[in-house]
């Protein structure tokens, strides 16, 4: 059984969705089981099927989580673009937190690709 919180791809996903609880602390009370909750769940996303993806038997079965991960982790993107078009997240924010989703997405690629090849 592999250790998720060993995983660099766990460990920047969870600072990530951090990040966002912080960010999202400020949004519309109206936008709270809207937008507010729905970023929060895909950036939280990434990180729980990184960590249910580690305890499965195979390789195979990972690179399958590490997939919707990689989907959860678009859908995350979509919001963050939609928060900041929307004047929720100021530039900064949506500049800074966008580089490290895109890192993040890449390192989740490299992993899958690895784990494909086994």
């Amino acid at each position: 059984m592999r250790d998720f919180k060993k995983f660099e791809v766990w460990q920047l996903s969870h600072q990530l969705t951090l990040k966002i609880y912080t960010s999202t602390k400020n949004f519309p009370k109206e936008e709270i089981f809207g937008l507010t909750s729905q970023i929060r769940r895909s950036f939280a996303s990434i990180g729980y099927n990184i960590s249910e993806g580690s305890g499965r038997n195979s390789d195979k079965e990972f690179a399958n989580f590490i997939n919707i991960a990689l989907g959860s982790s678009n859908e995350a993107e979509n919001q963050l673009i939609l928060s900041k078009d929307l004047g929720y997240i100021n530039e900064t924010d949506y500049h800074n937190l966008l580089g490290e989703l895109t890192i993040l997405k890449k390192k989740l690629v490299t992993l899958w690709n690895r784990l494909k090849v086994n």
